[in-house]
C-alpha cells in the first residue's frame, strides 16, 4: 500500500472519534515526516514513511489524541533524522516534542538475555518492564512505544532468524506484560501470538493447523449458543450485543504447557461475550444463561465487583453447552468492554463525536485525563501516580535503573550516588574510586543518578580510600557498610589499642588484671565463640564496638574461675557457699547449688542455654528462675535482692537426646531479594528447628530478622552465628533479649 492511501485511512480513522475537523497538525507531521524519512527504506523494501503511518494508525484504533498520533507519526525523526526537539516543539508544540523524545530514550534501552537460570531472567525483565514506567514521564509515551513495537513485530518476517528470536523475546518479556499492565488487552494477545509465532514456530502453526480444522464445525456451534442467549434475553428485557470470542493463540498455548491439557479441555476455546447497557443488566443476564445451561462450579469470577488492577472488569462463567462441550462466557457493560480492549488508553475517548460540538476541541482532554497529567507532573511521589493507575508495580519509585558502561542493568535506592553504584559493582571499585561519568560526562560524588543513566567509575591504585564524608553522601546500606569495614580495617591498629585498653579497665572494674585471665583455653573458647581467628582480632571488634568489652571479660572471668575450681565429683554434687553438700537437679540440665529440691524454671526476658553463664534466682513462691549472667535484669537487681541470687550450673552435652532450649537472634542484612531464603536455607541444612520469625524493612534499605530457634547449647548457637555470617550481605547477628 503507498503511503498517501494509509495516511488517508489514518484520517478516516481520526474523524470516527475526534470532535474536531481541524486535524492540520496531523498533516503537517505526515509532511515533515516525509521529508525528514525521505530516501531511508525497512528491511522489507518499503519506504520507511510506512512504519510511523501504520503506527499512528495503531494510536487511531486505541482511540488517542492529537498530540499522540502526531507523535506517532513523528516517533523516529529525532533518532534517524537530523531534526532535533527543539525544532519539533517550534513547528508543533512542546507536549508533543516531550511525548517523541520519551519514545526515543525508550527505544535506546536494550533488553538483553541471558541464558542463566528462568528466574534471574524474569527478574531482570520485571526491572527492565519497572524501569520503562519510571522512565515515562508520560504515559502516552508507552502507548506510542507499544504501537511501534505491534507494528515492527507485524513485519519481522523480514529480519534475520536470530533478530526475528531477539525480538520476540522482548516482546514476550516486556512489551506484552507492559500492554497487560495497562490493561490493553487488544495489542497484548497481538504481541504475544505474534512472538509465539517466532520462539516456538512448529508448535505455533501446528495450533493454528488444528484450530482452522476445526473451525467451522466451531462457528456452528457457538452460532446457536448465540441465538439461544440473544433469545432468551430479549425475552427477559435485556438489551445485549451477543458475540463468539476468538481465543488468541498464545493463551491458548499457554493453558496446554501450564496446565497439561490437550486443545479438547480447554473451555474457552469456546467462547461467547454479552455486552449490555448497565451493570444491573450483567447480573440480569448472569441470571438468564445460568437458568439456560448448567454452571460448572468452581469457575465463576465476579471482576465487576472486584476489579482487576489493571481496571479491568467483567463477569466470567463457564457453563456446559447442548452437546456437553463447555463454553465460558464474559458479560460486561459497553464502558467495561473499552477498558478492556484498550486499557488506560479507553480514556483517551472524546465524550463527543466531530458532530456533537460545533467549537473546535483538537486540544481537549478529557478531565480525566487532564488531572492524571497533572497530577503526574505536581507528584514528588511517583508511587502515589501510579497507585492513581491502578497499575500494580510493587515499589518500583524506590529504585532506580541505571547501566554499567558493558550494558549491565543494575537497581539502586532512589537518590543513590555513583559512590553506591561503585560499591554496588565491587568493594575495590569502591575503595579505589576517583572520578564518575555519567552519560559520559564527568559528574560528582554526590550526583544523583536518574533513571537510564550509564554511570562509568574512574579508579586510581594510587587512590587513598574512600573518605569519611562519603558516608553522609551514600544512600544505600550496602555502600554504608563497606566504607565503614574499610575504615575499620585501617585502623584496625588503633583499634587494637583501644579495645585492648577497654577490656583492661572493664577486668579492673570486676577485680581482676586481665593478664591473669587470658589462658590459653579461655582464649580459646571466647574466640570460638564470636566466631573470631585471633586475640588482635578480638580487640579491634571491641575497639570499633562490634562486641562490648563486658561481655568478653565476664566469659573470660568464668573460664579462669572454672580452672581454679577442681574437677566436680562423679555424682556431680557441688559444694555451695555455706559448705552444704546440697543440691537442686533439674531434668532441664541444671545444677543449683546449696539448696534442697526446689523446681527450676527459665526466665523468659534472657533464655538462658546450655554452655551460657547463668545464675539462679530464687523466686516468692515458683522456685528458681535461671538467668543469665548478663541479664538486664540479674545487672539491674536492687542490692536488698541480690541475696535471693544463687549459683548455678549446666550438666550434660548436646547429643541426639539432649533437650533443646528456645533463643532468639536478630538478623540485620542488607534489604536484598532472596536474602530471607538464604537465611532460612542455612537453618534448614543445620537442622534447626525455627519457632518464629518475623522480619521488618528499615528506611535505610536494610531488613531485620527476629528468629526464634530450638538449640541444645551456646557452641551449637555460635556455629549457627557463623554460618549465618558467611551469607552476603549479612551485616550483623546478636543474641536478642526482651
Amino acid at each position: 500500500m503507498e503511503p498517501d492511501q494509509i495516511y488517508e485511512r489514518l484520517i478516516s480513522k481520526v474523524r470516527e472519534y475526534h470532535p474536531s475537523d481541524d486535524l492540520s497538525m496531523i498533516e503537517e507531521a505526515y509532511d515533515l515526516a516525509s521529508k525528514a524519512h525521505e530516501g531511508q527504506f525497512r528491511k522489507s523494501g518499503e519506504p520507511y514513511i510506512i512504519h510511523p503511518l501504520e503506527v499512528a494508525c495503531i494510536l487511531a484504533d486505541l482511540e488517542l489524541d492529537i498530540e499522540s498520533i502526531v507523535a506517532g507519526i513523528l516517533h523516529d525523526v529525532i533518532e534517524d533524522t537530523d531534526y532535533t526537539f527543539e525544532e519539533i516543539a517550534e513547528l508543533f508544540n512542546e507536549e508533543v516534542a516531550l511525548l517523541v523524545d520519551g519514545v526515543t530514550k525508550l527505544g535506546q534501552i536494550q533488553y538483553s538475555s541471558s541464558n542463566e537460570e528462568v528466574q534471574k531472567e524474569e527478574i531482570q525483565a520485571e526491572n527492565y518492564r519497572k524501569m520503562f514506567l519510571a522512565m515515562a514521564q508520560d504515559i502516552r509515551v508507552i502507548l506510542i512505544k507499544l504501537a511501534d513495537r505491534l507494528h515492527n513485530m507485524k513485519t519481522l518476517k523480514h529480519m534475520p532468524p536470530e533478530k526475528q528470536k531477539e525480538k520476540a523475546e522482548e516482546t514476550m518479556h516486556i512489551y506484552a506484560p507492559l500492554a497487560h499492565r495497562l490493561g490493553i488487552s487488544k495489542i497484548k494477545a497481538e504481541l504475544e501470538d505474534l512472538a509465539l509465532r517466532y520462539l516456538e514456530t512448529e508448535v505455533y502453526y501446528d495450533l493454528v493447523h488444528k484450530i482452522a480444522k476445526k473451525r467451522v464445525e466451531r462457528e456452528e456451534y457457538i452460532d446457536s449458543i448465540i441465538a439461544e442467549i440473544e433469545d432468551k434475553l430479549e425475552e427477559a428485557g435485556v438489551e445485549a450485543e451477543v458475540e463468539g470470542r476468538p481465543k488468541h493463540f498464545f493463551s491458548i498455548y499457554k493453558k496446554i504447557v501450564n496446565q497439561n491439557k490437550t486443545l479438547d479441555q480447554i473451555y474457552d476455546l469456546f467462547a461467547v461475550r454479552a455486552i449490555v447497557d448497565n451493570v444491573k443488566d450483567c447480573y440480569g443476564a448472569l441470571g438468564v444463561v445460568h437458568e439456560m445451561y448448567k454452571p460448572i462450579p468452581g469457575r465463576f469470577k465476579d471482576y465487576i465487583a472486584m476489579p482487576k488492577p489493571n481496571m479491568y472488569q467483567s463477569l466470567h462463567t463457564t457453563l456446559m453447552g447442548p452437546e456437553g462441550t463447555p463454553f465460558e462466557m464474559q458479560i460486561r457493560t459497553k464502558e467495561m468492554h473499552r477498558t478492556a480492549e484498550y486499557g488506560i488508553a479507553a480514556h483517551w475517548k472524546y465524550k463527543e463525536g466531530s458532530s456533537g460540538s460545533a467549537q473546535d476541541q483538537s486540544e481537549e482532554k478529557l478531565a480525566w485525563l487532564r488531572q492524571i497529567l497533572e497530577w503526574q507532573r505536581d507528584m514528588s511521589d511517583n508511587q502515589e501516580f501510579m497507585d492513581a493507575l491502578k497499575v500494580d508495580l510493587d515499589v518500583y519509585t524506590d529504585q532506580v535503573y541505571v547501566f554499567t558502561p558493558t550494558g549491565d542493568l543494575l537497581t539502586l535506592p532512589r537518590g543513590s550516588t555513583p559512590i553506591d553504584f561503585a560499591y554496588n559493582i565491587h568493594s575495590a571499585v569502591g575503595n579505589k574510586m576517583v572520578g564518575a561519568k555519567a552519560n559520559g560526562r564527568i559528574v560528582t560524588f554526590d550526583y544523583v543518578i536518574k533513571n537510564g543513566d550509564i554511570i562509568e567509575i574512574m579508579t586510581s591504585q594510587n587512590s587513598k580510600g574512600p573518605s569519611r564524608d562519603w558516608l553522609k553522601i551514600v544512600k544505600s546500606s550496602q555502600a554504608r557498610t563497606k566504607i565503614n569495614q574499610w575504615f575499620r580495617k585501617q585502623f584496625k591498629e588503633e583499634n587494637i589499642v583501644r579495645g585492648n585498653e577497654m577490656l583492661e579497665q572493664y577486668a579492673k572494674k570486676k577485680g581482676y588484671k586481665l593478664k591473669d585471665l587470658l589462658t590459653d583455653r579461655a582464649i580459646e573458647t571466647v574466640l570460638r565463640r564470636n566466631g573470631l581467628t585471633s586475640w588482635d582480632s578480638l580487640c579491634a571488634t571491641v575497639g570499633h564496638g562490634g562486641i562490648k568489652e563486658g561481655q568478653i571479660v565476664r566469659r573470660l572471668i568464668h573460664e579462669y574461675e572454672k580452672e581454679r575450681v577442681p574437677d566436680l565429683l562423679p555424682d556431680q554434687i557441688s559444694v555451695g557457699k555455706e559448705g552444704h553438700q546440697k543440691t537442686s537437679s533439674s531434668k532441664n540440665g541444671i545444677i543449683v547449688k546449696g539448696v534442697g529440691d526446689l523446681a527450676v524454671r527459665f526466665s523468659k526476658c534472657c533464655s538462658p542455654v546450655p554452655g551460657d553463664e547463668i545464675v539462679g534466682y530464687i523466686t516468692r513462691g515458683r522456685g528458681v528462675s535461671i538467668h543469665r549472667t548478663d541479664c538486664v535484669n540479674i545487672i539491674h537487681l536492687p542490692e536488698d535482692e541480690r541475696e535471693r541470687l544463687i549459683e548455678s550450673e549446666w550438666i550434660g552435652g548436646c547429643d541426639a537426646n539432649a533437650a533443646t532450649y528456645p533463643t532468639e537472634i536478630q538478623v540485620r542484612s542488607i534489604d536484598r531479594m532472596g536474602i530471607i531464603l538464604d537465611i532460612s536455607k542455612v537453618l534448614t541444612d543445620m537442622k534447626i528447628k525455627v519457632k518464629t520469625l518475623n522480619a521488618r524493612s528499615t528506611k535505610d534499605n536494610e531488613a531485620i530478622f527476629n528468629i526464634k530457634i530450638e538449640i541444645c547449647n551456646t557452641e551449637q548457637l555460635d556455629v549457627i552465628i557463623h554460618k549465618l555470617l558467611q551469607i552476603e550481605d549479612i551485616i550483623e547477628i546478636i543474641r536478642a533479649t526482651s
